[in-house]
């Protein structure tokens, strides 16, 4: 079993005619240092689906891309 914190609720970036909403937020996962993560959680966040977590350092250079 897993465990996550949400730290910091950033923004939704879309969602779904069902409901569920694309987002990007700062967790920390089972009590590790917070990442930046992207990933879709149903209505009440009683789900969620598969995402990608990214680091300080990688979300900087992530971010570098971007434009």
């Amino acid at each position: 079993e897993f465990k996550y914190e949400n730290v910091e609720h950033i923004g939704i970036l879309s969602e779904s005619p069902k409901g569920w909403t694309k987002e990007l937020n700062f967790i920390s996962w089972n009590g590790g240092t917070p990442k930046y993560d992207i990933r879709e959680w149903a209505p009440g966040r009683e789900k969620m689906g598969k995402g990608v977590t990214l680091s300080e350092a990688e979300f900087n250079a992530f971010k570098q891309f971007i434009k």
